[in-house]
């Protein structure tokens, strides 16, 4: 086939993970890389036409803007949701350089360690806990210094909060005393209390994977990076991968690839991207007028996410909350404080402690997560435009969520068009496990809020969530969306999954997906530090083939 670039690697994605993967495979100078992304730059001064969004970008408070902007944002839309009050929701996803981690909310989470234990018991092995914690601290640069579960001098900064808001404290101590220990690491493996969060941040700016990983990278000369580049398919010779076909303005173009075509393109467009190119569940190829390359039902399905509740209530001065710093002349105040010692609001994570909690004393590891801060959303703005914005009155927020939800979706493409988003079926709450499981967080969250540490700041809530377990149910319908985690959708693990653990399509040649659609069971937290983890591991297996294959 023709083509207009060479490489020896593709990368189809510059988010968490193909950020990751440019750098590494392009550190020994022995590979040319392509590195395909469908948004602009993320540097203000390299794409005019979005310098604000970007600078919103690199200032963390920014991710409230950044969380609607269609210049940097995908802002996907799911099907109508049965389990969730017959809604269609938002979902941000980052189309810019550093994907979603240049707009996500900058909190520094990896989950238990018998989430990882779990997938290698699924056929995904080599990735337990003592296998992925090698990689977690190979990424990571700790500003509290290296000891057994952190790592200093990677290329990401982790840093503390760097402030904590006197509500905010209340809201941590309000938990001890509900019974949930104080625990000064939540990513040691064992999350269980509570805490304040650490942020992907480094002197007050967003550490993306673009800022961490893919600007050191750029200046080298096996590695090129296209932006505004949409790949709309993967071109095979037979059952082997061999390069992409991508749209760049108004030019259809084409990579063509020695070893392998790498997909980064996160849980939602790589399902799409896979089956419009041959690979997926052989009735939808053929409804959608696609050559079947290789029959893999499971494509597309698994699809889990989080489910975070909205839990509000409100506070009795202006001064208990950072809500009345968001505008006017405070707004003034705190702009100039970022400005000269890179604190203050603009600072600020999307939230500030957080608690892994057990809803039953019998359960090994805790199942729900709780976000809180000493800010108070307009929720009916968030649900109907996934946008940010502080209520004018002053509150807090402890927003629950299940950490491993029962309930999954599924993400297709509907149209044989690259350029066409996918249909996008979340089926959040279909399972009676995580409609129970919604009953318990709002309990949860209702002795967090009677305790002592909370009564100098709190006005009387009130019952928002309701007496009976229906009413809660109910609540959680029309105050929960999305937590910004799909996963899942091209799982690996046993033979029942698209991938093998080396995260390999089966039944093609040349093809792997190293992204978030790659885990077979969502971790219990966030998942940015997840998936460079995995990015890290999955190029450390792309070298070693290299190696293997000059080798034979």
């Amino acid at each position: 086939m023709a083509a207009d670039l060479y490489a020896d690697y593709v990368i189809i994605g510059a988010g968490s993970a193909g950020c990751v993967l440019a750098n590494r495979l392009t550190e020994n100078g022995k590979h040319r890389v392509v590195l395909l992304e469908a948004g602009g730059d993320d540097r203000p001064l390299h794409e005019p036409r979005q310098f604000m969004s970007n600078m919103m970008i690199h200032t963390p408070i920014g991710f409230g803007k950044t969380l609607n902007d269609p210049k940097v944002n995908w802002l996907y839309e799911t099907e109508v949701d049965e389990g969730s009050g017959n809604r269609s929701h938002k979902w941000p996803k980052g189309k810019v350089l550093g994907g979603s981690s240049s707009i996500n909310g900058l909190l520094y989470v990896r989950g238990q360690s018998a989430d990882y234990d779990g997938w290698a018991q699924m056929g995904a092995r080599g990735w337990s806990w003592d296998d992925v914690l090698p990689y977690f601290r190979k990424s990571q640069n700790q500003e509290r210094g290296e000891n057994e579960f952190h790592g200093a001098g990677g290329p990401l900064n982790v840093s503390d909060f760097p402030e904590h808001h006197p509500v905010s404290a209340a809201l941590v101590e309000a938990c001890t005393q509900a019974g949930i220990p104080y625990k000064e690491d939540l990513n040691d493996g064992n999350q269980e209390g509570v805490s304040f969060f650490q942020m992907t941040a480094k002197n007050g700016r967003r550490q993306s994977t673009a800022v961490a990983y893919l600007h050191p990278a750029m200046g080298r000369e096996n590695l090129l990076v296209e932006t505004h580049a949409m790949t709309t398919r993967i071109l095979f010779e037979g059952k082997k991968a061999v390069g992409v076909e991508y749209r760049q303005g108004s030019e259809t173009r084409r990579v063509m690839v020695r070893r392998e075509v790498i997909v980064s393109a996160g849980a939602v467009e790589s399902p799409k991207l896979l089956e419009i190119s041959g690979v997926g569940q052989g009735a939808l190829l053929q409804e959608l007028g696609v050559h079947v390359v290789h029959e893999s039902p499971m494509v597309g399905e698994n699809l889990q996410d989080h489910f975070m509740i909205g839990c509000q209530a409100p506070l009795k001065e202006d001064a208990h909350s950072i809500n009345h710093l968001s505008r006017g002349v405070k707004l003034l105040g705190q702009i100039a404080k970022y400005g000269v010692t890179r604190k203050g609001l603009l600072s600020y994570a999307v939230a500030h402690g957080c608690a892994f909690v057990k809803s039953r004393d019998t359960l090994d590891f805790p199942d729900i997560q709780i976000h809180v801060m000493a800010a108070s959303m307009d929720l009916e703005y968030l649900n109907q435009f996934q946008g940010l914005r502080l209520d004018k009155e002053p509150g807090l927020a402890s927003n629950p969520c299940q950490l491993r939800p029962e309930s999954r979706g599924s993400i297709h493409a509907h149209s044989r068009d690259g350029m066409v988003t996918p249909k996008i079926v979340p089926n959040y709450l279909s399972d009676p496990i995580d409609r129970q499981s919604v009953v318990d967080q709002l309990k949860i969250i209702r002795n967090i809020w009677e305790q002592p540490a909370l009564k100098p700041y709190l006005k009387a809530p009130g019952d928002p969530f309701g007496s009976t377990d229906e009413e809660m149910i109910g609540y959680a319908k029309l105050a929960g969306g999305t937590l910004y985690h799909a996963v899942g959708t091209v799982a690996m693990g046993d033979e029942r999954f698209p991938l093998d653990p080396e995260m390999r399509v089966r039944g093609v040649e040349g093809l792997r997906v190293i992204d978030a659609s790659v885990f077979p069971k969502i971790p219990s937290g966030n998942t940015n530090a997840p998936t460079i983890m995995v990015a890290e591991k999955g190029s450390d297996m792309i070298l070693q083939a290299a190696k293997e294959a000059i080798a034979a």
